[in-house]
């Protein structure tokens, strides 16, 4: 924006004052505004041939003692009647979905959405000309959503290239190119609407959101700049009806350069691991653990014998930075993690006690297959806090087991909450494990009340609680009443 500094130059001249004016302020710099497209016209010609139709079908078999069709005449209303009641019979159906994806490499090598082809026997690409080729699948990523395919043309494709998604602006013109409900290659355009939409489909969720009409059909197909780089996948809609209503989500192109490059290379995504539980800060939890800010990401939960571990992390320190970057939230953190390369060393910047530390570990490969749960111990000591509304007992054999409570998990098991005290506001619930109170391990009831009592008398009015429920850990700000 524009200064005016014009007035005040003509009232201290005015006054004839002896004193120099202050210098002025340098005005705000101005950021290039790049006006309205005329025509998107050129700019399609360009990338309609990198963009692919895809179709897949799968065979679905009948489920065991499905009846079958009654004997009815070809060509009966009845037979499509019985078809949509009856699933078919016991006869195998043919289901088929169609997509869209773009070429990254002449040779054929075509990205797409997981969804588009997941469970399909058979994939076949249509190219902008007409031509139909079949296609193999290379790799697949279901956290992120991403596939790779590879077709083999009878000549170099038009491929098109990635650009840098941190680099797209809201309020950027982008445009889509897609098979929208089947119609073929289609452009639409739009802005990016927002940046970092977290819609809570996988862990590392990142989602550009657009206004350019996005249908199904769409999915897999690019989101494309003004200069014709690939911005984002089209992934997700939020509809009501399942039609356009202007809120579109898009796979950032940075995270899908990443993914895509490993399932190229290995067939499958390779994610770098530290073995830690995170979780986003609140202003309640960041006063009860007196913590700089809210900015950064809370360690709940240590590995034993980790990266994370063996590093130096412990349970309660707050990250501020990773690697020389500053961690905005817990999902930032877990993105910047899982696309580190195997085997580095990195530097996480802590704040633990009132100090900034900075510690160092080796990330090492990402495990997706999740541990089977390990087994598990009537209270025998119990005690009731008035000041949080809950119950707490000594973990045993007997109260492990009828709350599937792992038997490294150590703490005070929670018995019983009263409906409206503040443990129950914050929704503690029995069965929960109370591992820490304002990061000090408490492992009998006298701890408990200890920690209540030393908190509210240095004057607390927020406790923390570090609170295990199943393989979860988290951190619960409950007030002092």
């Amino acid at each position: 924006m524009r200064r005016f500094w014009l007035a005040a130059a003509i009232s201290l001249a005015a006054l004839g004052s002896a004193v120099a004016a202050p210098p002025a302020k340098p005005p705000a710099p101005v950021v290039p505004v790049r006006g309205a497209p005329a025509t998107f016209a050129d700019l399609a010609d360009r990338l309609l041939p990198t963009v692919v139709n895809i179709a897949t079908s799968q065979t679905l078999k009948a489920a065991p003692g499905a009846p079958n069709l009654p004997n009815i005449p070809p060509g009966s209303p009845l037979a499509d009647l019985f078809k949509d009641f009856l699933g078919g019979g016991s006869a195998p159906r043919h289901v088929t979905s169609l997509g869209s994806g773009f070429i990254i490499d002449p040779s054929g090598y075509i990205v797409t959405n997981n969804h588009v082809i997941d469970g399909s026997d058979q994939i076949s690409v249509t190219l902008n000309d007409g031509t139909t080729l079949p296609a193999k699948l290379v790799g697949r990523d279901e956290k992120t959503d991403l596939a790779l395919l590879k077709v083999s043309p009878k000549k170099p494709l038009p491929s098109a290239r990635f650009g840098d998604s941190d680099h797209a602006r809201i309020g950027d013109w982008v445009i889509a190119i897609g098979n929208p409900f089947g119609l073929g290659s289609t452009v639409t355009a739009g802005i990016v609407s927002a940046r970092n939409r977290d819609i809570e489909s996988g862990p590392y969720d990142d989602f550009i959101q657009t206004d350019a009409p996005i249908n199904r059909g769409n999915s897999g197909g690019p989101l494309f700049d003004m200069d014709g780089n690939v911005v984002g996948v089209n992934s997700a809609i939020y509809s009501p009806s399942g039609g356009s209503v202007g809120i579109a989500f898009s796979i950032p192109s940075n995270l899908v350069r990443e993914v895509v490059g490993q399932l190229r290379q290995f067939g499958q995504a390779r994610r770098g691991w530290i073995g830690v539980r995170i979780q986003q800060v609140t202003p309640d939890i960041a006063e009860g653990l007196g913590l700089p800010g809210t900015q950064g990401a809370l360690i709940s939960d240590v590995t034993a014998n980790g990266p994370a571990a063996k590093g130096g992390i412990q349970k309660g320190d707050f990250v501020l930075a990773y690697n020389g970057k500053p961690v905005g939230d817990s999902r930032e953190l877990s993105r910047a993690v899982a696309d580190t390369a195997i085997g580095k060393t990195v530097a996480l910047d802590v704040f633990r006690g009132g100090k900034r530390i900075t510690l160092h570990l080796v990330v090492q490969r990402l495990n997706e297959k999740s541990a089977a749960p390990l087994p598990h111990s009537v209270p025998q000591k119990t005690g009731h806090s008035a000041m949080l509304g809950l119950s707490v007992a000594v973990l045993d054999g007997a109260s492990r087991g009828q709350y599937h409570i792992a038997g490294n998990v150590q703490g005070m098991l929670v018995t019983d909450v009263a409906d409206g005290s503040p443990a129950g506001d914050r929704n503690i619930r029995p069965g929960d494990v109370i591992v820490q109170i304002q990061g000090h391990d408490v492992r009998s009831v006298a701890d408990v009340a200890n920690s209540i009592s030393f908190a509210r008398k240095v004057g607390k009015k927020i406790i923390t609680l570090l609170v295990q429920r199943g393989s979860d850990t988290t951190y619960v700000a409950v007030p002092l009443d």
